[in-house]
This record gives C-alpha cells, sequence and structure tokens, in this order.
C-alpha cells in the first residue's frame, strides 16, 4: 500500500488520525441515537455505511481520498462499541457479565489474527489478480464480510430488556430478562436529555470513571509491532502479517482467563491493572531496545496477556447499575478521550520515520500504564464516596442498591443495612 499510493512521512499515521477524529466525533451523539432508535436499527445500519466505505478504500488513487474515507469510517464504527457495551450491561448479571464484555473483546482479537492470515493469504494467491493489489483485496473482502453481518444484525440485536422485539426470544424469556434486572437493582433505560446530560458532565463521576477506562488504550504500543518485524532483512511479508497473531493469540486467552477469574472471586480492580503491570514489563525492555529478538519479541507480546478494559467496563456496569444513561455516557467519553489521544500522541511519540526505534514512545507508555494503576486505585475509592453520597448500599449479591434516605438514616448498623437490603431484593 504504501508503494502503490507512494506514501511519505506522517501519511500512514494520518490514516489513523482522520479515523479516530470521525470516531471521537460520532462517540457520544452516538449514544443520543440510540438511546431514541432501537440499537437493532441503528448500529446495523451505521455497519452497512461502514462497509461500503471500506471497499471503496480499495479504489484509493492517493492518500487524500482515504483520509475523508477514514473519517466517515470512523465515525460509523463509533456506534458499535459503547452500544454494545451498553446492551450487555443491560441483560448480564454480575457473575456472568465480565466474561461476556470479554467475549466480545475477544471476537477483535480474534478478527485481527483472521485479518492477518487473510491479508498473507490474498498476498501469496491474489496479488495482481484483476489488475489490483493484494491490498486492495483486502478491503475489498473486509466489506464483502462485513455487510451479510450487518444484515444479520437487524434481526440478532435484542435491544434492552424493556424494549426488545427480538423475535428469537420467547415472551417469558423478555419477562425474565426484565426480572433479573430489577431483583439486582439494576436501573433500565430511561429518555437521555440534554439536561441529564450536563448535570453527568458537571460532576466528577465521569471524568474519575473514564480515566481508568481509557488509560491503557493510549498507552499501548503494540500498533508498532509489524513495523519492527517489517525492518528486519531476514522475514517475509506473510511473516510480518503472521507473527504478530501470537499477540492476538495471547490476547484470546487473557481474556478469558482474567474476567472468568474476576467473575468467581468477585473482584475487579486487582485484574484489572495485570495489563498495565505487563505492559510496564515490555515497555521497560523496548526501551532498553538492544536486546535479542527473543526478548524484544517477548516485549511487544506481553501487553496482550492483560484483559484490563473488560474488567472495568464490567466494573463501570456493576457500579453505576443505578444509571443506564451515566454508564453509557462514560464509556461514550471514554472513547472520546481515547480516540482524542490517538489523533495526536501517535505522531508526536511514533513518528513514522524514526520507526523501528523511538526515541519517547516506549518511555512514555511506561508512564502512561503507571498513571494508569493510580487511576484505577482512585477510581475504587471514588465509587465508595459515590455510594454514600446517593445512598446506595450493597444487597447480598454485592451490588449497589438504591434505598430511600429516610430508610438509610435508621440504619445504625451493617447487619441492620443487610437485612434491610435483602428484603428489598426479595421483594422486588
Amino acid at each position: 500500500m504504501k508503494a502503490d499510493l507512494k506514501l511519505f512521512g506522517q501519511e500512514r499515521n494520518l490514516f489513523n488520525t482522520l479515523f479516530n477524529m470521525g470516531y471521537l466525533s460520532g462517540s457520544i451523539p452516538n449514544q443520543f441515537v440510540i438511546n431514541r432508535i432501537r440499537p437493532s436499527y441503528w448500529i446495523p445500519l451505521c455497519e452497512l455505511i461502514w462497509g461500503v466505505l471500506t471497499m471503496v478504500i480499495a479504489s484509493a488513487k492517493n492518500a487524500r481520498m482515504i483520509y475523508g474515507i477514514r473519517f466517515l469510517t470512523g465515525f460509523f464504527e463509533s456506534s458499535a462499541f459503547p452500544s454494545f457495551q451498553v446492551l450487555l450491561g443491560s441483560w448480564y448479571c454480575p457473575e456472568e457479565l465480565a466474561k461476556r464484555v470479554a467475549l466480545f473483546e475477544m471476537s477483535s482479537s480474534m478478527a485481527s489474527m483472521f485479518s492477518s492470515y487473510l491479508m498473507a493469504g490474498l498476498y501469496a494467491t491474489m496479488n495482481g489478480t484483476g489488475g489490483l493489489a493484494a491490498w486492495r483485496w483486502m478491503f475489498i473482502f473486509d466489506g464483502v464480510i462485513t455487510l451479510p453481518i450487518a444484515v444479520l444484525g437487524f434481526f440478532c440485536i435484542p435491544d434492552f430488556p424493556t424494549t426488545t422485539r427480538a423475535l428469537w426470544l420467547k415472551p417469558w424469556e423478555r419477562e425474565y430478562g426484565i426480572r433479573r434486572m430489577a431483583a439486582i437493582g439494576r436501573a433500565p433505560q430511561q429518555r437521555l436529555t440534554l439536561d441529564r446530560v450536563r448535570a453527568i458532565f458537571l460532576r466528577p463521576t465521569i471524568y474519575l470513571s473514564a480515566i481508568p477506562y481509557t488509560g491503557n488504550y493510549f498507552a499501548s504500543y503494540t500498533g508498532y509491532f509489524n513495523l519492527w518485524l517489517s525492518s528486519l532483512p531476514n522475514l517475509s511479508v506473510e511473516q510480518v502479517n503472521l507473527i504478530p497473531t501470537a499477540g492476538n493469540g495471547l490476547a484470546v486467552i487473557a481474556a478469558y482467563v482474567w474476567p472468568a477469574i474476576s467473575d468467581r472471586t468477585g473482584s475487579r480492580w486487582p485484574f484489572a491493572i495485570v495489563g498495565s503491570v505487563f505492559g510496564i514489563i515490555g515497555g521497560i525492555l523496548l526501551s532498553i531496545w538492544h536486546l535479542p529478538f527473543g526478548v524484544l519479541l517477548f516485549a511487544n507480546l506481553i501487553p496482550s496477556a492483560g484483559a484490563s478494559q473488560p474488567l472495568i467496563i464490567t466494573w463501570i456496569t456493576e457500579s453505576f447499575q443505578d444509571n443506564t444513561e451515566l454508564r453509557s455516557m462514560i464509556i461514550a467519553f471514554g472513547n472520546v478521550i481515547s480516540y482524542t489521544m490517538s489523533a495526536w500522541l501517535p505522531l508526536l511519540l511514533y513518528p513514522t520515520q524514526d520507526a523501528p526505534h523511538y526515541k519517547y514512545g516506549y518511555q512514555f507508555s511506561i508512564l502512561f500504564y503507571g498513571l494508569h494503576i493510580i487511576a484505577v486505585l482512585l477510581f475504587r475509592y471514588h465509587i465508595r464516596w459515590y455510594h454514600r453520597k446517593n445512598n446506595l448500599v450493597l444487597n447480598e449479591l454485592g451490588l449497589p442498591v438504591v434505598l430511600a434516605a429516610a430508610d438509610v438514616e435508621s440504619l445504625d448498623e451493617e447487619t441492620e443495612k443487610k437485612e434491610k437490603v435483602s428484603a428489598h431484593v426479595h421483594e422486588v
């Protein structure tokens, strides 16, 4: 692609920058949309649009054409991730949720693996077929895969328990979904208005929640793995595409193991910082740089052994289950921060002309991973403050449930609180 389009300077990074700008432009507006339009309508429609746009990239003659397409692709793709997280949090209980969010994360890692295998296969068998380079066929195949899955989304996405009309759910199953959420105190969706959004952003909760959610995202350096491999003279194009799939495979395993342990133990925060610890180890090794190939390979792969994001999303869902709109805004705002940082930070820390050995990138990643650990610990204490401030106490499952202020004031001892909440949950 670089040779065909005669890319130079920062143009490769700018493809990602324009995508990120589109993504952050659409993240919060899309939460208003799914609050008024069924997710089963809006998300598949957006996917159809970005699938078509992806195929159009195959016809690009220069970098400028790709800039506009990438912005629009990012805008429409921003509907998916926050919306799916809110949907998952509206259907699953604590002992199930982390594993389901992790499955969503695993699908991303598996898709990256499949993409690398597909690219290697296209380069080996279709490069030049029909007068098109293999990278152009890649975008065409991406669209061919995307479009039928988007159509399937109109029928498969269940919306929320209180609004679902999914044909594959029986009436009693829909009612069961509503009762399950009521039993654990998870509030149903309410109408999202500008006043409610303003109130959310005038309070510290959304900011203290979004920081641990985003920290690992812009600390990551695994996106430059391929550039290091490309600089090695003894590796073929197929090997450059295939070797990084080891990291995707590791991410798939980690995305199951850590959430499963977290669900079993009922604890979130210790496992949410594992990825940052691994990222610091890898960052230190890459900062040293002049090390054997195997050590640098290990350093690029080890951050994939954490699973911070699905655990933090689960933690946010459980902690603020009294407010569905707050949860959706935290995830959307977190994505805005992530993609805002990604729009300019790589240009500064990982300039293309310095690849594969960057002057400051890995050192700053170590700093960001360390700040992420601090942010997780601060978030843990903020949750406790939020529960006290909003008259939330823990039910027998360890989840916050709303009680009237008068009821809370009358509870003098922790044992009395637990009895009150247990009775309240049983009544619901």
